[in-house]
């Protein structure tokens, strides 16, 4: 292409001798049109910001190290891991202290023969199996928080590369604005000479302004825009607000297949965090209901207790008073059965339908994201490969044969102009096309908890 406007603009500098003003004008323009549709290096484009480009993997791995939100879950689940083996635990024993029958109008020990000090312990013990099942089901809620914690990383992944891949494309359409704003100021310039030199319209250059205008309110939207996503993105890394985040430069060349939704679904049932929480929650709260039956069997409470006695036994018993040794031995009875521990089992029992429940919806949301993302994806890709190989192909050739015709007066100046920008805004089409592409493998990993879901 640059061969076929650079052996044109040569023959018409040749046949023109340039050295009219419309002849310059028209130099100018072709010159311009021959610099923008070269091809142009896309880098990102950060107004004016500076530091450290930032690749979507080093984003994402700067958020898992240092997000908040994630800090506060991990820390959740450390805590949780220590119930456990304290629920699993006996109750503490009671060790008891007493002063038994002193009489009140001496507080003599050797006044009364009951009088004594007792020194006691005891110790409740649960029905057999139910600290077992409160260890279980709070080892169940500790795996669960541990799951959470997984999904929420992959949440947050997810999140990243989304608003990491929605500021690419704000770059391309920046850039690309910026690259239509250029072209129409030097349109207007060429339009004008025209019009000074009685060979061209004053409408050419009111168009071309307001064209001009329209890219300049687009434009502060989407720095507008671009400055939203940064600083959501920063949040998430944990970074201040305001800074600069410059991307890496990607790979644009091909973009990858991925895996049947059948294949998908049966790795999302066995990797997708959210699922495995909810599969252990449901276990957590079967054994909440086990527990919540044996609640209907007695508890148990033994003791032992010893009184010191001072003083001497009447004469005919004779010797010093003995000290007394007691054992006691308790039963929790279960008598508001009816209203306790049934309400309870009942309770339990709809927990567990709940939690099941819960499984079978949160199964469908999985394979619903993964259909969805797996549709955005394919029509995404679909529409970048059409742009790619068809309509911006087809685009540039209209843009060389309109500007061939120009260079013999064959096509009017806005015509010219208004394909050029037909060009352009088919590149932006591109962009956005391979951004909701990546945005798509983003939702599509993230739903399936794992990035090995390509062929």
């Amino acid at each position: 292409m640059a061969c076929y406007l650079s052996n044109n603009l040569a023959r018409f500098c040749s046949r023109n001798r340039v050295r009219t003003s419309r002849g310059r004008a028209v130099l100018r323009l072709l010159m311009l049109c021959l610099m923008t549709i070269l091809p142009i290096n896309a880098n990102a484009s950060e107004g004016g910001a500076t530091g450290p480009v930032l690749t979507a993997r080093a984003a994402v791995l700067l958020a898992l190290e240092d997000n908040p939100g994630l800090a506060a879950m991990q820390h959740r689940y450390e805590a949780l891991r220590e119930v456990p083996r304290q629920v699993g635990s006996l109750p503490d024993p009671m060790l008891n202290i007493n002063a038994m029958n002193f009489p009140t109008d001496s507080f003599d020990r050797d006044q009364e023969g009951m009088t004594q000090l007792q020194f006691g312990f005891s110790q409740e013990f649960p029905f057999p199996g139910k600290l077992d099942l409160k260890e279980e089901a709070a080892t169940f809620d500790a795996i669960a928080a541990g799951y959470s914690v997984d999904e929420m990383r992959v949440r947050l992944a997810n999140s990243v590369k989304t608003t990491w891949w929605q500021i690419h494309y704000l770059d391309r359409a920046l850039e690309t604005l910026e690259k239509n704003k250029e072209l129409l100021r030097q349109f207007i310039a060429v339009a004008e000479t025209k019009y000074e030199t009685g060979r061209g319209l004053q409408q050419d250059i009111l168009l071309a302004q307001l064209e001009l205008s329209k890219l300049i309110e687009q434009g502060i939207s989407l720095v507008a825009l671009r400055k939203h996503q940064s600083i959501q993105l920063n949040t998430l890394m944990d970074r201040p607000a305001s800074s600069p985040a410059a991307l890496a430069d990607v790979d644009i060349s091909s973009m990858p297949g991925i895996l049947s939704e059948t294949e998908l679904f049966a790795i999302a049932n066995e990797s997708r965090p959210t699922l495995k929480e909810k599969e252990t929650q449901m276990q957590a709260a079967l054994a909440r209901l086990e527990l919540a039956k044996k609640d209907r069997f007695p508890d148990f409470k033994l003791g032992v207790m010893y009184g010191e006695r001072d003083g001497d036994n009447p004469p005919f018993m004779g010797g010093s008073r003995a000290d007394l040794f007691s054992v006691m031995f308790g039963v929790k009875i279960p008598l508001y059965a009816g209203r306790k521990q049934s309400g309870a089992i009942s309770q339990k029992t709809a927990e567990v339908a709940k939690n099941r429940y819960a499984l079978i919806d949160e199964k469908s949301a999985v394979r619903s994201a993964i259909a969805t993302a797996i549709t955005d994806y394919q029509k995404s890709r679909e529409q970048n490969e059409l742009f790619s190989t068809g309509i911006i192909p087809q685009a540039e050739q209209t843009v060389q044969s309109m500007l061939a015709a120009y260079q013999v007066s064959e096509v009017d100046f806005l015509n010219l102009v208004r394909s050029q920008m037909t060009l352009f805004n088919y590149e932006l089409l591109y962009w956005k096309s391979f951004s909701e592409a990546n945005q798509a493998l983003s939702r599509l990993e993230a739903a399936v908890g794992r990035v090995s879901i390509y062929e």
